[in-house]
């Protein structure tokens, strides 16, 4: 009992190291994850105080227990027992497969990322960037949403900068939950996305029972009071015109409400416009070759220039960034009107984004190129024309901070510089590329601008003759 026993060194530091990782592993490590997390849940309750839509405790949720939950969901399962009848492949094979679609679409959001980290570097990167603006902001029909409804948030989509933009602009009202792309699931893109509450989507190579956990998940986020933020157009404008919605999403919530019983949901419009999209040129190349992945290219040079010019002290800034908010949608009223039909809900949204789609100086311009002028005298007349329609038309409107005649030199200068017209005296004529490129940023302005001729109009596209079909 009193006999010593001699071992070495080195063992005796295993078994040292060894206890000190248990003690670690089952002692100290479960009370500093219970103190950490306490302290989360009182900084998330005292920052839901000066939130318009509170953050929601699916949100909050551990992610192993969303995906747990995900996978034994009785209609994920009956999809399971489906498929593995379908393709003779056994019930438990497909099961994993069902566990790794939940493990590819569940984010794991953290508050601490996003409004610590998040929120201000999108605040500083789109203040470097652009002069923001916000117009129709509809507080009032905004605040009189409750926080019993689940709102969510419907976009065109411009620029990756959109969700710069509007994760800033939001962030005294909820944190959003993007659905976001195939493209972004890259180091370190995807980690941070996922920390920021994004959750991603397969566009290509999805099965019905992907689709199937993918609806599920979008049903329980929404029936427990999510904040989410939609793109229907499901990918980036390449025209620069509003697209035909795509109803994925859409339809994935509206198959899960039941008038009623659901909690209410209540869509908000959002339009967005820039006098400059980073990535024009890549987007008007990606729409002749009718194809074309997303690449950060445009992007990094894009900051590489900025940093230059930053760093020679150039003026830095690229014209304004404007959002405009439209009137709510309450799918309960909606259902009501006009049953539970996803494209009408899609045809519906995007006419009310255009109706509030910000009217910003340079696409003003490229509206009236577009169209035919080509010469000073002629582009201050035709500006202010189209300025004074959108007026009328009551869409928000961002005035040129300087005199009209002013920006049109100073515009015709930078699009010289950049190689898209050349200037002959008064007159001007403009490059292949910059016809295109005319085009692009004139379809923007194209529903609010309805008595012009629509520029340069492509099939597929929704143009003003769109919402001359569909005048909700």
């Amino acid at each position: 009992m009193t006999t010593m026993i001699e071992i070495p060194a080195w063992a005796l530091f295993l078994v040292l190291l060894f206890a000190a990782v248990t003690a670690l592993d089952r002692v100290l490590m479960p009370s500093v994850r219970w103190y950490l997390r306490r302290r989360l849940e009182r900084a998330v309750e005292r920052l839901n105080k000066r939130l318009a839509f509170p953050i929601q405790p699916f949100k909050l949720a551990r992610r192993n227990d969303t995906i747990l939950r995900l996978r034994y969901d009785p209609e994920v399962a009956q999809a399971v027992l489906d498929h593995a009848r379908e393709h003779g492949i056994r019930e438990d094979v497909v099961a994993q497969q069902a566990e790794r679609y939940a493990r590819e679409i569940v984010p794991s959001f953290s508050a601490f990322t996003y409004f610590a980290f998040a929120i201000r570097a999108a605040r500083f990167l789109s203040r470097t960037l652009y002069k923001v603006k916000v117009g129709a902001q509809n507080n009032a029909a905004l605040e009189a949403i409750g926080s019993d409804k689940t709102v969510v948030f419907v976009m065109n989509h411009r620029s990756n900068m959109d969700y710069v933009l509007v994760t800033w602009l939001a962030a005294d009202r909820s944190a959003l939950a993007y659905a976001v792309g195939e493209w972004a699931r890259v180091w370190p893109l995807q980690p941070l996305i996922r920390a920021l509450g994004g959750y991603f989507i397969r566009r290509r190579h999805n099965t019905p029972l992907y689709r199937k956990v993918l609806a599920r998940y979008v049903q329980m986020a929404t029936e427990a009071g999510v904040t989410q933020a939609v793109f229907p157009e499901g990918s980036l404008s390449r025209s620069g015109a509003l697209r035909e919605p795509k109803l994925g999403l859409l339809s994935y919530i509206l198959d899960g409400f039941t008038p009623g019983q659901s909690r209410d949901v209540v869509f908000v419009p959002v339009a967005i416009n820039y006098d400059r999209v980073m990535e024009d040129r890549a987007l008007i190349n990606a729409g002749k070759r009718q194809g074309g992945r997303f690449s950060l290219r445009p992007i990094l040079r894009y900051l590489r220039l900025l940093i230059w010019q930053k760093l020679t002290f150039q003026p830095t800034r690229y014209g304004m960034a404007a959002v405009s908010f439209g009137e709510p949608v309450s799918l309960s009223e909606f259902i009501r009107d006009n049953d539970s039909d996803s494209g009408v809900l899609g045809r519906d949204l995007m006419a009310r984004i255009g109706r509030v789609m910000p009217v910003l100086p340079f696409p003003v311009i490229a509206h009236a190129v577009a169209c035919g002028v080509r010469s000073r005298a002629e582009l201050l007349p035709a500006i202010e024309a189209r300025f004074e329609a959108a007026l009328a038309a009551g869409a928000p409107v961002f005035l040129p901070e300087r005199a009209f005649d002013y920006t049109v030199d100073a515009v015709l200068q930078t699009l010289s510089g950049r190689r898209i017209l050349q200037l002959q005296g008064d007159s001007f004529a403009l490059t292949e590329e910059g016809t295109a490129l005319m085009a692009f940023y004139a379809q923007s302005v194209a529903p609010v601008l309805g008595d012009f001729e629509p520029p340069c109009a492509q099939e597929n596209y929704v143009t003003t003759q769109y919402f001359a079909k569909y005048p909700f």
